[in-house]
Order: C-alpha cells, then structure tokens, then sequence
C-alpha cells in the first residue's frame, strides 16, 4: 500500500497528480479542511508536505502517531514545530535551493523597479510625460549591496550583482568560507556600509524585526530595502516611517508582515514596491520543488534517507 500523504498547502491538480503516482495523498490546504482530515485520518498519516507559513504543530504531530516525515516545499520552515518533531524522532527536509533563480530574479525586479522608479515611469508614459520635467534617478549599477543571508538565494542574488558591477557584502550567523564576498560579523555594520540591503534570512524567532529603525538609518537616506524572505524580518512600522521621513529612498518588498492582508501602513507611499509574496513561482521553480519533495519522499521511504534535511 502507498504512504499516506497529508498536504496542508496549496498544489495544483497537475502537482497533486504527480504526488498520487507514488502516495496516497489527503489533501487540506484551508484551516477547516486541516482540522478535519486530521481528526478524521490523523492516524493514517505518515508523511506531511507544508510550506513555511502554514507550519505544522505540535498538537497536530501528537494527533499523528505514524508519522515519520515532515517536508516543507520550499526552504522556509519557520512555522513548523522542528524541536518537538525531531523529539519525536521525525525526519525533517525541505526544498532548499529550489527556487533561488526565480526568487533571485524578483529581487532584481524589485531593486530596479524602485530605484528606477518603473511603476511611476509607467504611468507617466501612458499620460504622455516629457522626460525632461522628470527627475532623474540613480542607477543601479556599482552600488555596494549588502545580503542578510548568503544561503542558496542569497548566494545567487549575488551572483547577479556582480553582472551589474556591485560590491557585495553579506551578514550571515556564520562565515562561508567558500564565499569571495566580504563578511560582516553584524547586521548593523553591513547596513553601515551598503547602499542597497537586501533581506535573504529565514523567518521565525531570531530574525523577527531584525531589520528595525535603528538599521534602516545605518542604510541611509540614499540607501534602499529589498526583502524576498519572510515579511516579519523587516519592522513595517518602522519601514514605513523610514519612507515617509527619507531615512531610507526606496524599497521593493515581495514579502510584508500581514500578507495576504495588505501593509496598511505602506500602500499609499510612491517609494516603495509591492508585490503578493510571488518571488518563489515560476512553472521551473514549481517543479523544481515538486520533485524535491519527491526526492525526499522517497529517499525517506526507501531507507536512504532524504535529500535535502533541515
């Protein structure tokens, strides 16, 4: 018989398809259908797919007693419980690395959609603008742009910079040491020193506000902010304060604290821009994903153990 399958986030029917080739799949993605194909199956259950902001519990691991895998589909695994799985001797993966091209391409979107100022460029040119009334802005090319985080995204959002001859600098919790760029033992020096900081850190705990006032002012009134993590790294209160006063010039949030609820605080400012938390998808990264859950399935299921643990 299959493994049974709990699925907590949204797929597609064709992705489903795909999982239901090898497993047994119990689909939930809204917290209704959750509750109650866990109470309804839980028992069954012994491999849960999620995604970082839908997590997984304690509480719902206990109503599991088989369980014996936990995936994430992408790399961030912020909402799920992994100190109480892991004591229950659960195997942990995600998909580290599998979208960092897409998500990699919407932070350059965003950096050069603000400071180049597109969305306001685009409706002066459907009015009719003469350039020559229109201020002219900065280029983006060799800036310093510094990257909290210089994991498999952060890693590639630097390889772009380097095409449009930037300096980069990173703050990580460790030092890489296969990494050319320069290191900075804190956030706030990092801040001090780039033009551009762009926000590739997990989620959770231990990054939540990290990037507060007090940074945002090390960036500067000529600085930008670009985030493609998780929206809770960046203080909205303080981001927004920082646009409107001109401690900082711009930014380009993909991410923002009460998705899918819009940042209230931000949607009437003219420097910043947003997009709906969709730097992870493209159909490439989609699959990508898919098969590394599969991946982990079934090195799991094998006994090989998964590809990519947490």
């Amino acid at each position: 018989m299959k493994p049974v399958v709990l699925i907590l986030n949204v797929l597609a029917d064709a992705q489903r398809s795909q999982i239901e080739q090898h497993y047994q799949v119990i689909y939930a993605p809204t917290p209704q259908a959750r509750a109650e194909q866990i109470a309804a199956h839980g028992a069954d259950v012994q491999a849960v797919l999620t995604i970082g902001t839908v997590g997984l519990t304690a509480a719902e691991i206990d109503a599991m007693p088989r369980l014996t895998l936990a995936c994430t589909l992408g790399v961030g695994y912020e909402q799920v419980d992994t100190t109480y799985a892991r004591a229950r001797g659960i195997a942990l993966a995600n998909g580290a690395g599998t979208n960092a091209d897409v998500v990699a391409d919407q932070a350059f979107a965003l950096l050069l959609a603000v400071v180049r100022q597109i969305p306001a460029n685009d409706r002066a040119a459907r009015g009719g603008a003469d350039r020559d009334h229109m201020p002219m802005l900065p280029q983006v090319a060799r800036k310093r742009m510094g990257i909290m985080g210089l994991g498999a995204i952060g890693a590639k959002i630097a390889q772009r910079a380097i095409g449009f001859d930037m300096e980069v600098g990173y703050y990580s919790r460790t030092q890489r040491a296969d990494s050319p760029h320069r290191y900075f033992a804190t956030l706030a020096e990092l801040a001090q020193w780039c033009e551009v900081l762009v926000v590739a850190a997990p989620g959770g705990a231990a990054t939540k506000h990290a990037v507060d006032a007090d940074i945002l002012a090390a960036v500067g009134a000529n600085g930008y902010l670009v985030n493609i993590s998780r929206g809770s790294v960046v203080d909205t209160d303080a981001l927004a304060a920082a646009l409107r006063n001109g401690v900082i010039a711009g930014a380009g949030l993909d991410v923002h604290e009460s998705e899918p609820a819009p940042p209230l605080p931000l949607v009437d400012l003219d420097n910043v821009v947003l997009s709906p938390h969709v730097g992870g998808r493209s159909p490439q990264a989609v699959q990508n994903t898919l098969d590394r859950f599969l991946a982990n399935a079934d090195g799991h299921f094998s006994g090989k153990g998964v590809v990519s643990p947490i």
